[in-house]
């Protein structure tokens, strides 16, 4: 883990569940991001072995590349054919003998996916063993794309569109006949010019603003909770569950904000509160639980006494997403400090940095991967801690 990031991309279907995650690596030795060498994938595969595949995508199947030099190789894979994916890269030279140690992993079990896919003759001898072609939408005119999904049609083959930024993509790859996609579309805002927002996402930045008042007392706190009965049960069950392990059941919101503390039981409700906006993709809300503990570890590194702006810096990340606005439009409804606000709106100061930091991780953008002068081992581990996090909380708050 000293010399490796490793993060992870998810991977949507039609319906915007997730499908699977991407795994994406980089060492500080690379120059080419693209570039995967054989140490490289040696090194995830034992990183992935010391956390568990599990802890860092659940269920999920999970893709991985593997450079050419390593396939032939036929170095050790861990038996994972039933959740580890295979990813052939874009510029592997199609030889025998490739193309006999990819059919043996998918006679094995193993998923084949062929990355960054542009079409040529000799790629055929892997799609007819692939079981998913990835197209990267942005190297392709509409044209080429059309073409491109029209010919792999032909084969027994499903197609994933990689860099989906937009919904407009989203919707015309779906359009196209993709079947999986990849990118960020999901946690950009879909703006309709005169649309008014629902009452119910009005009433949840309503209480959303009252929560953040930094001068809330105890009572006031205790009341504003307790006025949305869905809201106190489902945060008193999330507070019961394992996430938190407590010695003592908690009883009351009173019980709660006394043994949690006033800013965890404001945060958890920030957290309960956003869980509630149904519409988006359960995926949105993992990446804002993410990023809020994420923030919240490389803060504390600083200052543990300030470490909930960081956690809320994170949460807030996405509340544009969720609530089909500009972010300058939702933080403007919100009695947020100059510090969240510099953070939210152009990622400035110490807590700008840490939300930075991880949007840098989610989209592979590995040069600001950085935050202050905290060692790339310390980030990375506490990525991992994040994720894993998450996955609790995600459980949590799907059973609460």
């Amino acid at each position: 883990m000293d010399d490796i990031y490793i993060g992870r991309q998810a991977i949507y279907d039609k319906q915007l569940n997730v499908f699977a995650y991407g795994l994406l690596s980089h060492s500080n030795t690379e120059h080419n991001e693209a570039f995967v060498d054989e140490h490289n994938v040696n090194v995830m595969l034992n990183t992935l072995n010391e956390i568990g595949l599990q802890q860092l995508v659940g269920n999920h199947p999970a893709f991985i590349k593997l450079s050419y030099d390593f396939l032939i190789a036929k170095n050790k894979i861990p038996d994972l054919h039933t959740q580890l994916d295979l990813e052939i890269l874009e510029n592997v030279e199609v030889t025998d003998e490739l193309v006999s140690s990819v059919k043996k992993l998918s006679d094995d079990g193993y998923m084949i996916a062929l990355d960054d896919f542009i079409y040529h003759e000799k790629m055929l001898p892997l799609v007819k063993i692939a079981d998913i072609i990835k197209i990267d939408i942005l190297q392709l005119n509409e044209q080429s794309l059309c073409e491109h999904v029209k010919k792999l049609r032909q084969y027994d083959v499903k197609l994933l569109a990689k860099k989906v930024e937009t919904q407009e993509d989203y919707e015309r790859c779906k359009e196209l006949g993709f079947d999986y996609f990849q990118g960020y579309f999901f946690c950009k805002p879909k703006i309709v010019e005169g649309q008014r927002a629902p009452a119910n996402r009005l009433t949840i930045i309503n209480l959303l603003a009252q929560l953040q008042d930094p001068n809330v007392q105890i009572a006031k706190l205790e009341e504003l909770i307790s006025q949305d009965l869905a809201l106190s049960y489902q945060l008193l069950k999330y507070i019961d569950s394992a996430a938190f392990a407590l010695q003592r059941e908690v009883d009351s919101i009173h019980h709660a904000i006394v043994m949690l503390g006033l800013n965890t039981i404001r945060s958890l409700a920030n957290l309960m509160l956003m869980s509630k906006i149904d519409d988006k993709p359960h995926e949105l809300l993992a990446i804002a639980i993410i990023r809020a503990r994420l923030c919240e570890e490389l803060g504390a590194n600083l200052d543990k006494s300030i470490k909930d702006i960081y956690f809320t810096a994170g949460l807030l990340s996405v509340i544009d997403a969720l609530m089909d606005s500009s972010m300058e439009n939702v933080v403007a409804q919100l009695p947020l400090s100059v510090e969240l606000k510099d953070a939210l709106l152009e990622q400035k100061g110490k807590v700008g940095e840490a939300l930075k930091c991880c949007i840098a991780i989610e989209r592979a953008d590995w040069s600001n991967v950085k935050f202050l002068d905290q060692e790339q081992a310390t980030i990375q581990k506490a990525y991992f801690n994040a994720v894993i996090w998450s996955n609790q909380a995600m459980a949590s708050v799907a059973n609460s």
